[in-house]
């Protein structure tokens, strides 16, 4: 059962109706184009940072946490194949790719989790079968291109990244917006760092992926009343789960993804690299940016990678 304190917030910030009975995009319908607009305006340098995870069976961060999240497994299917019957002239070669869609950096689909039975604006979980989504898959994002705004949380606090298990409160969101010298504006995508990733930095051990895994800094309850309060389209972090885990409150799991998800309808992405990022945004005081982070029009899916890419 959802804790009083879940059970008020989620009244607090859902979005269901909001843009129809039938909607299935959520807080994207806020990036118009004006919101687009004001991303192009963004870019003074014409430097770009590529926010992705590197894709490989060997660079995967999947040590089975998830039952059924494997790692990218990519194999050839065609090495200098001739197509013609001139073997010296062209030739081709192709491969092929295995992996769960939420391994590396990815978004989650609305329809990605549920309860009570029940999916973003009253959609009914059943309509996620064995065929996919039938209702909230990752192919109704479309494109996803607006402002990106770093909060780097981590780095407004002093410090080079936040402690394992580190609950980020609204006043740490209020505190990294005020470092970024940037006012949020609907329509915003919002990327959080908490610097994480140093445990990827090294050879990618057992251990190593572990800790990157658990216990982690993430958000809390009271930052989704902060996101629907500036109307943010998506928000995603540089962390495997993007709340805070072990959970703040023992008797609710995963209470962060249910209230972006089913009740706000925001799309929530994980494992995006920000240190680069982070680093040049904090020698040019420029924290906002041109960001594309269109997922893989997977019909159906509940997920898909992304290599985001911010242009400052």
């Amino acid at each position: 059962m959802p804790s009083p304190r879940f059970t008020e917030t989620a009244a607090r910030v859902r979005n269901w109706g909001r843009w129809g009975d039938q909607d299935e995009r959520g807080t994207l319908n806020l990036i118009d184009d004006a919101a687009r607009r004001r991303a192009a305006a963004s870019i003074r340098t014409g430097k770009a940072f590529s926010l992705g995870l590197p894709m490989s069976e060997d660079e995967g961060i999947q040590i089975g946490l998830v039952p059924g999240r494997v790692n990218p497994w990519r194999t050839m299917v065609s090495v200098n194949g001739p197509l013609s019957d001139d073997p010296e002239w062209i030739c081709s070669s192709e491969d092929v790719v295995t992996m769960a869609l939420q391994a590396a950096s990815h978004w989650d689909a609305l329809a990605h989790v549920s309860y009570g039975g029940t999916l973003y604006n009253g959609h009914r979980a059943g309509t996620v079968t064995e065929d996919g989504a039938a209702r909230c898959g990752i192919d109704k994002v479309g494109a996803l291109v607006t402002r990106g705004v770093l909060l780097d949380v981590a780095r407004a606090k002093g410090l080079e990244f936040l402690e394992p298990g580190y609950p980020i409160s609204a006043d740490d969101l209020d505190a990294a917006e005020r470092q970024a010298g940037t006012s949020l504006e609907p329509g915003d995508a919002v990327l959080v760092r908490t610097g994480q990733m140093r445990h990827l930095r090294g050879e990618r051990t057992r251990q190593a992926l572990f800790d990157y895994a658990f216990p982690a800094p993430g958000l809390t309850m009271g930052t989704a009343e902060w996101l629907h309060e500036r109307d943010v389209a998506a928000v995603a972090t540089d962390t495997l789960s993007l709340e805070v885990v072990p959970s703040e409150q023992q008797d609710t799991y995963l209470p962060v993804h249910l209230l972006h998800l089913v009740e706000m309808g925001l799309l929530q992405g994980q494992n995006f690299v920000l240190d680069t990022l982070a680093a040049d945004c904090a020698r040019d005081g420029a924290y906002a940016f041109f960001l594309d982070a269109t997922p893989l029009p997977f019909t159906a899916g509940l997920g898909s990678p992304v290599n985001a890419v911010a242009v400052k």
